[in-house]
């Protein structure tokens, strides 16, 4: 029954869950109360996983490419959800334990939460849904978002689902009229006749109440994602969003289901002045870091290691753990989070490259976490440094990525004392007026990034 009725029991959860006007208005208090732990974090794990995964890039026997988007190979081969299921589902068995290891790997790796994907563009739902066969519980037997939800929840770390509202399987979902977003099928006709869009979102609000019913405290919601044409009202967003809050009260929620600007490729910074609180919690700069933060607005740089979110076995473009320190640090020194990509294999293991890097940084980050998580942005407008500043009321950690030639760092502050995190013993300070010069040693002790703490 739960098959042949899949459609009906969407559009009844949505009625039965349906609510009346808006939310009361949050003040600036609750809403700093509810944002406070996310602020402090600075450093999360994104996770990337579903029948995409089991393919890792290759379709019938033939690479598709060595960079990018193997998340996309559905719409990257144009091949239809039949053709597309057959060949994926074989290759999508996931070990025991999976979810175990990552949990694990992200508390290592000195994260504080992760976001994996319940579904993504292709339609395939890791959790065991009432209203597809397309899911975890149907495919595999198993609730796959249960069990990496209690494996997270064992080593503290936050909760993040994301969903895309994108859906290549549903078959009434309407990419003609959502044409600004991608489709194996785009500019071709439907094969199953004319599409009615209102069937589907009943299907992504059942599914989402699903997911925000049934797993206990869900932190993070990370939309994706709307484009001109197909954005808020086609999705029902408000709705969806009142929906989400009544069972998740206290959830952090993105702004893709409104709206998301093109991917920068210079500058990103547009995307924070174009944030309003009205479309979400907070703004998401894809692969780039904006050249400076905005004062008041909350976003996170969510990038991968590689070049493409989902597992490929022919992307070999790895990113150095230098560069991922860097830009966690880069980031962290303009207000925002780095949320930074794993992508299992079929089976959920991490591919050994991602693991290295992710234990890397975590040993960087017991040392010198102090100056990461709970800091703010850099004080000091135009400070010249290889390297960038953080700070946490009058303590400031300035992030060494080299020496600077005359061995001093000059700071437009008073400074009463300096050291090295990780070492004992001070480092000598001369004040000078309104700013100071605290020398360091001949050699960094860490040739990636040291850090100086200065109070």
């Amino acid at each position: 029954m739960k098959k042949q009725s899949a459609l009906m029991l969407a559009g009844c959860l949505l009625a039965g869950g349906a609510l009346r006007g808006g939310l009361p208005p949050e003040s600036a208090a609750d809403r700093n109360a509810r944002m406070a732990w996310w602020r402090a974090a600075r450093f999360g794990m994104f996770v990337h996983w579903g029948l995409y995964s089991g393919l890792g890039g290759v379709w019938k026997g033939k690479a598709v490419g060595t960079r990018g988007g193997m998340e996309w190979i559905q719409q990257r081969v144009g091949a239809d959800t039949y053709e597309y299921a057959h060949e994926a589902i074989p290759r999508f068995r996931p070990k025991k334990g999976f979810a175990r290891e990552w949990a694990r790997l992200a508390r290592e790796a000195g994260c504080k939460y992760v976001v994996f994907t319940t579904k993504h563009h292709e339609g395939f739902a890791l959790h065991r849904s009432d209203v597809t066969t397309y899911d975890g519980g149907d495919v595999t037997g198993r609730d796959l978002t249960w069990e990496i939800v209690q494996a997270l929840r064992a080593e503290g770390l936050r909760v993040g689902f994301y969903h895309s509202v994108i859906d290549w399987h549903h078959p009434q979902y309407d990419y003609e009229h959502a044409g600004a977003l991608p489709h194996p099928l785009k500019g071709k006709p439907s094969p199953n006749g004319p599409r009615n869009h209102a069937i589907y979102v009943k299907y992504l609000h059942a599914q989402v109440r699903e997911l925000v019913a049934r797993y206990g405290t869900v932190d993070i919601l990370w939309w994706d994602y709307s484009k001109p044409g197909a954005e808020g009202e086609f999705w029902k967003a408000d709705e969806l969003v009142r929906m989400v809050k009544t069972f998740q009260p206290g959830v952090i929620m993105n702004d893709r289901l409104y709206r998301i600007p093109d991917i920068e490729r210079h500058d990103s910074v547009g995307r924070l002045k174009s944030w309003t609180p009205s479309r979400g919690d907070f703004t998401t700069p894809e692969q780039t870091v904006p050249s400076t933060g905005v004062p008041g607005v909350d976003w996170e740089a969510c990038m991968t290691m590689n070049t493409s979110w989902g597992y490929s076995a022919h992307d070999h473009a790895w990113k150095s753990t230098k560069q991922l320190i860097h830009h966690l640090v880069d980031i962290v020194s303009k207000g925002g989070n780095y949320l930074l990509n794993v992508g299992p294999m079929g089976d959920g293991t991490i591919p050994e490259e991602s693991v290295v890097r992710m234990r890397a940084i975590g040993a960087w980050l017991r040392v010198n976490g102090e100056a990461i998580y709970g800091a703010q942005a850099n004080p000091f407008p135009g400070l010249k440094l290889d390297g960038r500043c953080t700070r946490k009321g009058k303590t400031l950690y300035f992030h060494l990525f080299s020496r600077p030639e005359d061995g001093r760092l000059a700071i437009p502050a008073a400074i009463r004392r300096a050291r090295i995190l990780g070492e004992d013993a001070p480092l000598r300070v001369v004040r000078q007026g309104d700013r100071s010069l605290i020398f360091l040693p001949e050699k960094l002790p860490d040739p990636v990034c040291t850090v100086v703490r200065a109070e």
